[in-house]
């Protein structure tokens, strides 16, 4: 299961299709390209540090989710165009008047559907 403290992190995340080309022919004409489904979104720098241990395995949802598995891609060389990415920063100023800067990263994770085995 997702960890129910880190749930905050896929609040704002949208369903993507990532289309991945296969290999191409050998004429050189590209493959065919197979379609996943994908969580996208936006979190800070340092939550991403936090879920890194979490990444290349599948975790079961919870929430509006429920029913889905997803696999934070990180490193996959199949996937490599959808590896976390800079996601920019925001300039903030804290309730103490100090100015603060908080940087962004690009998340995808791998999003399927669960199925269990039922018996009749």
């Amino acid at each position: 299961m997702w960890p129910d403290e880190l749930a905050f992190l896929l609040d704002d995340a949208e369903e993507v299709d990532l289309h991945i080309p296969l290999a191409a022919h050998d004429d050189g004409s590209p493959g065919k390209t197979i379609s996943r489904k994908a969580l996208k979104t936006r979190i800070s720098q340092q939550d991403f540090e936090k879920i890194w241990p979490l990444a290349e395995a599948r975790y079961r949802l919870n929430g509006r989710f429920s029913g889905k598995a997803i696999t934070l891609i990180a490193n996959n060389p199949h996937y490599q165009q959808w590896h976390p990415s800079d996601g920019g920063s925001d300039e903030s100023v804290s309730a103490s008047g100090q100015k603060y800067t908080t940087s962004y990263v690009i998340v995808h994770f791998l999003l399927d559907d669960v199925s269990e085995p039922v018996e009749a």
